[in-house]
């Protein structure tokens, strides 16, 4: 009887683990090609269409602004009057890091003002198209996510 109860919880157990494992399903793999990314990033004006800061819903901060990601690392947001100057590269996260990833970076800086600040991130790409470029991160600091979405005008 031991031995039907030890067969029966061993074949559960494997159930469970061959039941548990994922796969990455994702069919579209992210575009580590930072000269293609630059290329999409730089191909018109765009527009922020989604900005999710660890949970809350910050898109109206940025309605009406055009920006525009600069060939010489000048990231650029107008609206009417209003011009608000960062910084933008696209960066490989490498060996040089102290905690290295291999992944590519979509780095965004704003010095003022302050809804501009929270733009202010490493960002982790999830898709970049000629439409669309789709960023996020995982705070180390309180865990929070945050999600930012371009879109071309």
């Amino acid at each position: 009887m031991k031995k039907h109860v030890l067969k029966l919880m061993l074949a559960c157990t494997l159930i469970t683990v061959l039941l548990s494992c994922s796969s990455d399903d994702d069919n579209s793999p992210v575009n580590t090609d930072t000269s293609q990314i630059v290329s999409a990033a730089q191909s018109g004006t765009w527009s922020i269409t989604s900005f999710v800061d660890s949970g809350n819903d910050e898109t109206n901060h940025f309605t009406g602004y055009a920006f525009t990601f600069g060939s010489n690392g000048v990231l650029t947001a107008v609206n009417g009057d209003t011009t608000v100057t960062g910084t933008w590269s696209v960066t490989t996260d490498d060996s040089n890091d102290d905690n290295p990833s291999g992944d590519v970076d979509f780095n965004i800086a704003f010095a003022s003002p302050a809804d501009f600040v929270d733009l202010t991130d490493d960002w982790d790409i999830v898709t970049v198209t000629s439409t669309t470029i789709s960023l996020i991160d995982v705070s180390g600091g309180n865990g929070g996510t945050d999600t930012l979405m371009f879109q071309k005008n």
